[in-house]
């Protein structure tokens, strides 16, 4: 059930830091509130986590999910760049935070 919140905070980093840009520094009223929801919601659910799990392969799976998510979103939906070294680094990314996942022993 831990990892499961750390996914799901993962995917809330996500949406956290697409709201930050689409609110323009803080000046479009209701990506900033999604951005502040998806922020509590995102750090409340790895908090609960860290109750059970160590630290860094939680937190490397957080971040390597919202990292990955980010890019990914940019990419489909901003109009970011998109090209093959993107590509292999998200997946490096992807790989390594899976390497730590299994690298780490839940209690």
């Amino acid at each position: 059930m831990a990892w499961l919140l750390v996914i799901v905070a993962g995917i809330l980093e996500t949406g956290f830091a697409v709201c930050l840009k689409l609110s323009h520094g803080f000046t479009r009223l209701w990506p900033t509130v999604a951005f502040a929801s998806f922020a509590l919601g995102s750090f409340g659910l790895l908090t609960l986590s860290l109750k059970k799990l160590d630290v860094g392969p939680a937190y490397a799976v957080w971040t390597g999910i919202g990292a990955a998510g980010t890019a990914i979103y940019g990419m489909i939906f901003l109009g970011d760049l998109v090209s093959t070294l993107k590509i292999i680094s998200i997946s490096l990314v992807i790989v390594g935070v899976i390497g730590l996942q299994l690298s780490g022993s839940a209690h």
